[in-house]
């Protein structure tokens, strides 16, 4: 492995894999391979999902850093599931035990089932702006060093004081879903990091940029020197499958996601060598993002037109190899030159 990513210039995440596909004996081993691997890639970090199926995410992140030299937990954080408090001093004791870096994924939504288990009816607009106050006290707390007092709409504390304090070079990086008008106006007060689940780029290209403090793409990336090669890979990885996509109508019923639906929306998309942006991932429930597939440089011409419109941040999908790594740090080497030039 090369550390290709890291100096590409754009900002590189993998994915760990989900735990409700993996055997108990043998996750954590998967969890910990595709952590090496991305750190060896040049990634900067690795997305975590959370919800009321998986592996509570702070867990892996601990066994991540553990097992890795630099490589940066982007850790999904539910305020459902945690008092603003305990996030803080998660962030604030690893910052102190590890001296690692954390990421913050902001989670307002996910399935209603999940959120209505739990008894909460919060609706679409308001979990957003909830977690924007939510998400100002975790950092509140972080910054210190004074004690921090907050009588908040949905959060109060008095005179609170982090400690272990967090140094100020780990504070961590904040993303948000920037999918929704809700999800987008709360990464904007924030400051943060607006996550989307892309449409295909003209789509981008024809319309203002978001309003945003930073912006990055959620996506799949399958490429070769040869496109035919590329979608052979691809075509084997995700074949159809009537009972993925009849799962995939059921997710919909049950969720309020606005990328969801969003993508939903897009339709079947077979792809082409003229259009690397495939959909059948998605659409038959093996992942939740679209796919860049085709040539190196059709795919990073590709890359390099969502940079153009301001995405300098990717998320990968859960990487299948670290050769799999390896051929999109060509990609990425390839839209950092288009974009540089």
């Amino acid at each position: 492995m090369t550390g290709r990513l890291r100096d590409t210039g754009l900002k590189v995440f993998a994915t760990c894999p989900p735990s409700y596909t993996a055997s108990p004996q043998i996750y954590l081993r998967e969890v910990l391979d595709v952590a090496r691997w991305s750190e060896a890639a040049g990634c900067e970090g690795i997305l975590i999902y959370t919800d009321n199926g998986l592996v509570d995410p702070w867990l892996i992140a601990q066994a991540m850093i553990t097992h890795t030299e630099r490589l940066c937990p982007l850790v999904a954080v539910q305020p459902v599931y945690m008092h603003p408090y305990a996030v803080a001093k998660m962030v604030a004791s690893l910052g102190f035990l590890h001296k690692r870096r954390m990421y913050l994924n902001m989670v307002a939504g996910g399935f209603k089932n999940d959120l209505e288990s739990l008894n909460d009816p919060t609706p679409h607009d308001e979990r957003y702006t909830r977690l924007v106050e939510y998400t100002k006290l975790i950092m509140d707390l972080l910054r210190g060093p004074q004690p921090v007092t907050l009588n908040g709409r949905y959060y109060q504390v008095a005179n609170v004081k982090m400690t272990p304090p967090l140094e100020q070079d780990l504070m961590p990086g904040v993303f948000v879903s920037g999918s929704s008008e809700a999800g987008l106006a709360a990464a904007r007060q924030l400051g943060a990091l607006a996550v989307r689940y892309p449409k295909p780029v003209a789509e981008y290209e024809a319309a203002p940029p978001p309003d945003a403090a930073a912006l990055g793409i959620r996506i799949g990336i399958i490429a070769r020197e040869d496109a035919r090669e590329a979608w052979k890979v691809a075509r084997a990885r995700f074949p159809e499958d009537r009972r993925g996509q009849l799962t995939h109508q059921l997710a919909m019923k049950v969720s309020d996601s606005e990328w969801h639906k969003q993508l939903s929306k897009q339709g079947e998309t077979t792809g082409s060598e003229e259009q690397p942006y495939w959909m059948v991932p998605f659409e038959n429930y093996k992942t939740f993002c679209p796919y860049l597939v085709g040539s190196y440089d059709r795919v990073a011409d590709e890359i390099a037109r969502y940079v153009g419109v301001g995405y300098r941040t990717i998320i990968l999908d859960v990487p299948a190899s670290p050769e799999e790594l390896e051929h999109i740090g060509v990609v990425c080497e390839r839209a950092a030159e288009r974009v540089t030039s």
